[in-house]
Formats: structure tokens, sequence, C-alpha cells
């Protein structure tokens, strides 16, 4: 199969960040190759959604952790380069908790790399201090 270009690559990561408006997961699945390696990274006590998922039948976990966490209450695209293989975008990220009801405005940082049309890697940074604050208790 044919490489596709970098302006290919942003379409389909635009698309995927559309389908996530939508919370159509099934969409966002059929841009990954089977043997996706997703993560969303931290250093910090984790958030339900941290970790690595392995292959695309564990990536819905990401996404059902995450909404049962937090209610999204602004997700803006700022930045979005590309080569023919990676992609890299940063995102104004706004959410509420669902259990503390505490809020919380943040940089997303999102890496994903590209095989035969298809994302098989993903990586996502978040500022870990704040989402920590929105999930405690205190």
């Amino acid at each position: 199969m044919a490489q596709t270009s970098a302006s290919d690559n942003i379409k389909t990561v635009e698309s995927v960040y559309d389908a996530f408006g939508r919370g159509d997961v099934g969409f966002i699945l059929e841009q990954l190759t089977d043997d996706v390696d997703w993560a969303s990274v931290s250093e910090a006590a984790p958030a339900p959604w941290h970790g690595v998922k392995h292959g695309k039948a564990e990536v819905p976990d990401f996404f059902k952790e995450l909404a049962e966490a937090l209610t999204v209450t602004e997700f803006t695209p700022l930045a979005i380069a590309s080569n023919d293989t990676d992609v890299m975008a940063i995102i104004r990220f706004g959410a509420t908790s669902t259990r503390t009801g505490k809020s919380a405005v943040m940089e997303l940082h999102h890496w994903w790399r590209f095989r035969n049309g298809k994302i098989y890697h993903y990586r996502g940074t978040e500022d870990t201090a704040q989402t920590a604050q929105l999930l405690s208790e205190d």
C-alpha cells in the first residue's frame, strides 16, 4: 500500500478529533491498525485512562474510562504539524470531573504515527498536576 502524505495524515487526525466530539469511537477504531500501541502517558498518580492499550480491542477502554471520569467542556486543536509519518497536535482541553465536580482547562499534546494510512502509535500527555487536582476529593 502506498505511503500517505502529511496532509492526508492531518486530515485523518482532524477526522478522529471530530469523531471524538461526536462520541463516535467506532469511527476512531476504523482509523487504527489492529496492533496499535495507544498510551496516555503520566509520571504522576495515574488517572483511570492513563496507561498503555495494546491493540485495537483495548482502545475503547481508554474512551470509556475518560467518559466515566470527565465531562469534556472544550476540545480545541490549537496547532497541528506533520511529516509523512507523524502528526503532532496541541489541544486546549477543558473538563469537569464527574465525581468531584471540579473543572480545569489544560493543554494536551498528541503524537500520532502512521503506517499505510492507519494510526499505529498514539501518545498523549497532559498536565498531570491539573488532572490530579481535578480528580482529587481534597
